[in-house]
């Protein structure tokens, strides 16, 4: 059986399901050797993760002269570890209590800086510390370790920690130890994004609609603290402030007089948005998010400042296994039909009958007083301006108009008559899904839709009248003004890893774990996306349709 103190073994998330990790009997993989044997050594190296890579990270405050440490000394007895500093430096050495056996703290905030471990032979840290290459002392008998060992024993023993695995949770697959370490190395990713840098770990949470809080509880979780939401911004200020925390908000949904507040409180904000690949539903449906973004510098729809995402683009030296990866997920959405909101069939180019000496254009609207349009329109709000623009830049296309599915239900702001569209668009397109239309058309013009991206992933060209986050980086024409910060040229897999991989996270809508993107395209591809307020969207969509009715008759 796989048990909780296993080397390789997952968080303790919120309302996890053990059984999801230690069903049934593994089975004894070979246990790596040679090259693979440092591979996997390398490997976790890298990701630092083994052990309890969740706990907190300890607070080196010893003078830098005395960094590294010179050595550690682990014990379960205050008693013991006291006993044994008589005889050592003070100064050069860390004296760590692992009370009960419960580990507390982040190994890797510790053993990548010293030289030496003193330690029991039943202390996983031995295994840690033998892949990192330090001197090892038993002190007694265990499993990682004895005291007659020498470091080729405790290398070997650190190797059979990998002969039973770990079963991942989304596949009911049993892991080989490579595959473990990844998907450990992206739960610790989005664990350390949560507990940020100098001690601003995310404590509070605020503008969080009701029906999605669940999910954003989960998207923030770290060890130890779990993010409280408040519906009051003021209580919510006040607890970051106490907690010495940061303060997670939904951007829409906060005054800017609480980010002045917050400012003088010298409280850090990290703003939350849906991702990129969110739901099969709308939002306005109350459909819960299954991806966020967590932007602590900015937010990604807004030019008017430094984003993480704009960032990370900027400055990222794109491995060859990443852009590997996000190519093989980018042809996994097309080919599975997926955008933001919806999944079907997708179509391939020999899918496309139309006459070859007519291009097609598709003009997506946008909901007029978004964010993304407010912040990075560059002035321009208006769908139907959008229209005229690309009718006077594409005088001979076909130009399909497709209404912003949310204006078209009712619930937000953006509404063009039928009769008005016309004037500009040669055909209105609200049948099929967005990824269905992507495939049929040569070009978009947008503002500052997601659409675009979505249609950069297919191989469209894309014109941006604003100033979305994947303009200029050489992947679009741009009619809008772009900040001077983008003068990188990036390869479409490049962007795609950067805005698909690094930047957001996902959660699995069957277990409500976190999860890879790959993941929820799989579940979005075979339909398995429970939505736990199902019963919510019919009565939004009778709502909808009545304020739909209303408006159309307020504008004859």
């Amino acid at each position: 059986m796989i048990s909780n103190t296993a080397l390789l073994r997952p968080p303790p998330f919120p309302r996890l399901d053990a059984s999801a990790f230690n069903r049934g009997g593994p089975p004894c993989f070979d246990i790596p050797t040679g090259e693979e044997l440092e591979r996997v050594f390398s490997a976790i190296r890298e990701a630092r993760v083994g052990g309890a890579f969740w706990a907190d990270p300890i607070k080196l405050t010893m003078p830098e002269t005395h960094l590294p440490v010179e050595t550690v000394i682990r014990s379960n007895s205050a008693v013991e570890l006291a006993q044994l500093q008589e005889h050592l430096d003070e100064q050069s050495t860390l004296p760590l209590v692992n009370a009960g056996g419960v580990e507390t703290i982040d190994p890797w905030s510790v053993l990548p800086f010293a030289k030496s471990l003193w330690a029991h032979g039943s202390d996983e840290w031995i295994a840690i510390a033998s892949m990192l290459g330090l001197e090892i002392q038993v002190a007694s008998p265990g499993i990682y370790g004895s005291p007659d060992d020498t470091k080729e024993d405790l290398l070997s023993r650190a190797a059979h920690a990998f002969e039973r695995p770990m079963r991942d949770p989304f596949s009911n697959k049993w892991l080989k130890p490579i595959d473990a370490i990844a998907r450990l190395a992206e739960w610790r990713r989005v664990i350390d994004a949560n507990r940020g840098e100098a001690g601003k770990r995310l404590v509070a949470a605020c503008g969080i609609s009701w029906w999605k809080r669940d999910e954003i509880e989960r998207f923030l979780w770290s060890p130890g603290r779990p993010v409280r939401i408040y519906a009051s911004t003021k209580r919510a200020l006040k607890a970051a402030k106490r907690e010495g925390g940061a303060l997670a908000v939904w951007p829409s949904r906060i005054s800017h007089d609480l980010i002045d507040r917050a400012r003088r409180s010298d409280v850090a904000l990290a703003r939350v948005e849906d991702g990129f690949v969110r739901s099969v539903g709308l939002g306005s449906n109350f459909v819960p998010p299954l991806s966020v973004v967590v932007d602590r510098r900015g937010i990604h729809f807004d030019p008017g400042q430094p984003s993480d995402l704009e960032v990370l683009l900027a400055s990222t030296d794109f491995s060859v296994g990443q852009v590997e990866r996000a190519a093989r997920l980018r042809k996994a959405i097309v080919e599975a039909g997926i955008s933001k909101y919806a999944s079907g069939r997708g179509y391939n180019s020999r899918d496309r009958q139309k006459d070859p000496s007519k291009r097609i254009v598709l003009v997506p609207g946008q909901v007029e007083d978004d964010m993304s349009v407010l912040a990075g329109g560059g002035g321009m709000t208006s769908n139907l301006e959008l229209l005229r623009r690309a009718r006077e830049l594409e005088p001979d296309a076909v130009i399909w108009w497709r209404p912003h599915p949310d204006v078209d239900a009712g619930h937000r702001n953006g509404f063009v008559s039928d009769d008005d569209a016309l004037q500009y668009a040669d055909e209105i397109k609200r049948d099929g899904s967005m990824a269905d239309l992507l495939q049929e058309v040569d070009g978009l013009h947008v503002l500052t839709s997601l659409s675009g991206f979505e249609a950069l992933l297919r191989g469209r060209d894309v014109t941006c009248h604003g100033a979305p986050f994947y303009a200029g980086w050489g992947l679009t024409r741009d009619i809008g003004e772009i900040p001077d910060r983008r003068r990188r040229k990036l390869h479409l897999d490049e962007l795609v890893a950067g805005v698909l991989l690094l930047y957001p996270r996902y959660l699995d809508p069957v277990t409500g774990l976190p999860c890879p993107p790959e993941v929820l395209v799989e579940r979005m591809r075979s339909n398995q996306m429970p939505n736990r307020l199902g019963w919510v969207g019919p009565v939004r969509r009778v709502q909808g349709r009545i304020m739909s009715l209303l408006r159309k008759a307020s504008a004859r």
